[in-house]
């Protein structure tokens, strides 16, 4: 049977088969069996922070998952809509046993999940989460009287996570113009907010939300919208968040995306300017562009490559007590200001670098040259006999001799679907193109189901 936590946190279908009101109630009360510190809660009640991004099913889910916690004698506070950076942070600041985020992130608003963060506001190792999966076959446990969980809501739950961003960065943006679009997510309050306090003239898009637009053609998976309003108010930048803000991609006042690695070298130089880069090291997945590893070696930056997934940045950077790290989807963690992505901390640093330099974002990000990237999805294919098929490692090993040091080919495995993923990197857009099409070919054929 497959592992019912995915890369973060469990998602789908709100209102399917898995991601019920039913469910959101069992997996609440066992995660309360499984993260309450018992012997850590000095006669009090364990404490729980939960919030949600603006979709609609979060409204029936978050009281679910609510209930779940309180019928388990868990004290609540209720955060509200807020963006999930802002519930790892809330978590720590009022020192919570645990929190609760439910949101899809970049999903469509049909779908929507459940994550835990735990004491502090860190994302849960594998091993815990397979506990919470484990504890849902178990009874859960039920107090009475005095002993039943309280809900209180968080009115000043946005304003704490506001402060926090500007007393992390103390960003001074006067005299830069910036488009915010929210992704009609979890941000489109704070983040507009936090760069006006900033300083900056603030231009919005994406930032009504209606508990059915997010992620609407609009945010970090839909740049259009983004790139139009920074040509049009003749703006700096643009910043591109996702309905629940753990990401940022950026645009340049040209319209052109700046990538999350492209955004990663950006910061990386700005730190090591600073000279708080830690061990003078970047965390980055077997995703990133060869190009950004090559750029952080020749500043003298090394690059420590993780599995894809935030989450699994977050280990390794933890493990060598790194300050920077992220993918290139624009899930980027600054250590030393936040446990987990951070879309809107992410932007600010950006901008700021803007403004403390007065080079335009776009001269910053031409401190790496992206290498022509193609990804293939090959489906409907036994996934796990990728790495033991002798005629796929075959092929791999010809088209790596054939590129040398012009290139790089990575055969990645589908986290929930019958699916790898083929990765080629050459220095040119055709030979990335036709090196990725022959592989798939043979991926394909050796390992149909």
């Amino acid at each position: 049977m497959s592992r019912l936590f995915g890369t973060d946190g469990v998602r789908g279908l709100a209102n399917g088969e898995v991601i019920t009101a039913d469910f959101a109630l069992r997996l609440a009360q066992a995660a309360a069996r499984v993260l309450r510190d018992p012997e850590g809660t000095e006669g009090r009640r364990p404490v729980a922070v939960v919030g949600r991004d603006p979709r609609a099913s979060g409204e029936f889910l978050s009281a679910a998952v609510v209930a779940g916690l309180a019928s388990s004698g868990i004290d609540v506070l209720d955060a509200g809509v807020v963006p999930t950076p802002a519930v790892a942070f809330l978590t720590g600041e009022v020192h919570a046993d645990f929190g609760v985020m439910l949101s899809a992130s970049h999903n469509a608003m049909p779908d929507n999940g459940i994550k835990f963060f735990a004491a502090g506001g860190h994302k849960l190792p594998d091993a815990v989460e397979d506990a919470i999966e484990a504890a849902m076959d178990e009874a859960p446990e039920r107090p009475t009287g005095v002993d039943v969980g309280r809900v209180t809501v968080m009115e000043d739950s946005g304003t704490r996570y506001v402060r926090h961003l500007l007393d992390s960065v103390e960003p001074q943006l006067e005299g830069l113009t910036i488009v915010i679009d929210a992704a009609h997510g979890a941000a489109s309050e704070v983040s507009p907010e936090v760069f006006r306090l900033a300083g900056a003239t603030v231009h919005v898009v994406g930032a009504r939300p209606d508990g059915l637009n997010i992620n609407d053609g609009c945010g970090s998976t839909h740049l259009e919208v983004l790139q139009a309003a920074v040509v049009e108010h003749d703006a700096d930048l643009g910043i591109a968040h996702d309905g629940d803000a753990d990401r940022c991609l950026a645009v340049d006042a040209s319209g052109e995306e700046i990538d999350g690695d492209q955004i990663m070298a950006i910061l990386a130089l700005s730190l090591q300017d600073h000279g708080t880069l830690a061990e003078d090291t970047l965390v980055a997945t077997v995703m990133s562009n060869l190009g950004l590893i090559r750029a952080m070696e020749a500043s003298g930056i090394r690059v420590v490559q993780a599995g894809v997934g935030d989450r699994y940045v977050l280990e390794e950077m933890r493990k060598g007590g790194f300050s920077l790290g992220g993918e290139q989807s624009g899930h980027v963690i600054l250590l030393e200001h936040a446990t987990t992505g951070d879309g809107v901390l992410t932007g600010l640093m950006l901008a700021a670098r803007v403004a403390e330099t007065g080079k335009s974002i776009a001269e910053l990000a031409g401190a790496m040259t992206r290498m022509p990237q193609v990804l293939i999805n090959v489906k409907d294919v036994d996934k796990h006999r990728v790495d033991g098929d002798e005629g796929v490692r075959a092929a791999v090993a010809e088209l790596e001799t054939s590129l040398a040091d012009e290139g790089r080919v990575l055969l990645r495995k589908s986290g929930t679907e019958p699916v790898v993923r083929v990765m080629v990197e050459a220095d040119t857009h055709e030979r990335a193109q036709s090196s990725a099409e022959q592989l798939s070919v043979v991926v394909r054929e050796r390992l149909a189901l």
